[in-house]
């Protein structure tokens, strides 16, 4: 598979000015059927080698699932996923020890890349609450005419200041770490889709339901 071209700070930072973009057209089936049947498998010791930002989990490391999930913050099957389903898998699965799940960066627009780069800058280590937020709030940026405005506005809620803002968005190694999570995915792992779930290293593409992942799960059990 060719690397996907890298996203520049430069592009990045005039995404969110300007024409509206297209969410991801590169979105998986998902909803097929009520019981998936993955779609491949790799290493897991080589799917949790440490990459170039450390690793953004919930739940316990000793869990017997683990969940790595490869997202896109302008997808809309994503933020599906993250509205709909995660808040059940999480009661049902994380906070009870099951399962863990690991969150990673597949940015497919420099917007994405942006509000990324927001969540891994936010204080008090509030990378999932922002992550949260920019998904339940995904309308009013993500397809805004000028996103600047309203990513600014979710992160000064989360106590950014101005100069955090700008000095996070204009960190060229921290979007270079970001551009490289995304380029190892899809090279090493053949992601293409968001969101893409390995379970346990089985491979599974779409926004899956609630009952659909719980029957992944279980099966794992």
């Amino acid at each position: 598979m060719a690397a996907a071209h890298p996203l520049t700070r430069r592009s990045t930072l005039l995404a969110l000015a300007g024409a509206p973009l297209a969410l991801s057209a590169f979105t998986g089936a998902g909803w097929a059927q009520s019981v998936p049947q993955p779609e491949g498998e790799v290493d897991m010791d080589e799917l949790l080698e440490p990459g170039p930002l450390p690793e953004m989990a919930k739940g316990d490391a000793d869990a017997p699932v683990t969940i790595v999930e490869y997202a896109s913050m302008t997808c809309g099957h994503c933020a599906t996923f993250h509205n709909q389903t995660w808040p059940a898998i999480r009661e049902k699965y994380v906070d009870t020890g099951k399962a863990r799940l690991i969150m990673r960066e597949f940015p497919f627009d420099p917007r994405a890349a942006a509000a990324f780069m927001l969540a891994r800058c936010a204080p008090n280590d509030a990378y999932f609450p922002m992550i949260d937020v920019l998904f339940e709030q995904q309308s009013t940026w993500a397809r805004a005419e000028n996103a600047r405005a309203p990513l600014e506005n979710i992160a000064k809620l989360a106590g950014f200041t101005q100069e955090s803002f700008e000095a996070c968005l204009t960190d060229q190694q921290l979007l270079d770490d970001v551009n490289a999570i995304r380029v190892r995915a899809a090279e090493e792992f053949g992601v293409n889709a968001t969101p893409t779930f390995f379970i346990n290293g089985q491979k599974y593409t779409g926004a899956l339901s609630v009952d659909q992942m719980s029957a992944i799960i279980d099966s794992m059990l």
